[in-house]
């Protein structure tokens, strides 16, 4: 099941009435709530370009200890802080760089996670080198569990706990569950032909 309901009542983004999955808890929402929006639009979809997977990583990664609708509130700004979430310009940043992220009030202003999103950038220029991609890396370790796949992301990244690769990994396709068989949006998931679907 998707824990992004389970962290939202946590901090109080809505009162939810214990939701038993992501799709449970958007339902009901407008349909430009943002909540909804990512979840109809986004959440579960195959990703194949590695700026975007890029993106979802280092929202995953901000997100941490905060409510996913605070990050979905600023994810332009996360897009514009970080030059769109291109790898190899985010890799080269440097500490004039690194300290204007730090001072942008529109993103999260935490050390360890600007830190992380350099250097995790660097880290995926290279697998870039060696693979030929992020994504193919990722399609090379492909099918794993949650387990396999956060020992591997914390073997080779910063910053990713078993809740944010968890939450990654089934973000881009990659786990299953992001969606409910019920929900509307789950047939147009599985005609972008995300990963745990096609193997």
């Amino acid at each position: 099941m998707d824990q992004k309901p389970q962290i939202m009542d946590q901090k109080n983004d809505v009162v939810a009435k214990n939701p038993k999955s992501y799709c449970e808890f958007v339902n009901d929402l407008p349909l430009d709530n943002p909540h909804r929006m990512h979840h109809d639009l986004v959440h579960g979809y195959a990703v194949t370009n590695d700026n975007e997977l890029f993106a979802r990583l280092i929202l995953e990664i901000n997100q941490a200890g905060l409510s996913w609708l605070t990050i979905l509130k600023k994810e332009k700004n996360f897009r514009r802080a970080y030059s769109g979430f291109d790898v190899s310009t985010v890799a080269s940043y440097d500490n004039k760089e690194r300290e204007r992220l730090l001072s942008d009030a529109g993103i999260i202003r935490n050390r360890l996670k600007v830190d992380a999103a350099i250097h995790n950038a660097g880290v995926i220029v290279g697998l870039q080198h060696t693979y030929g991609s992020f994504k193919d890396w990722l399609d090379s370790h492909h099918p794993g569990s949650r387990e396999e796949w956060t020992k591997l992301f914390r073997a080779t990244f910063k910053f990713t706990g078993g809740e944010i690769v968890n939450e990654f990994m089934m973000s881009t396709g990659y786990l299953q569950g992001a969606h409910i068989s019920a929900c509307p949006v789950y047939e147009k998931v599985l005609l972008s032909r995300p990963k745990w679907v096609t193997g």
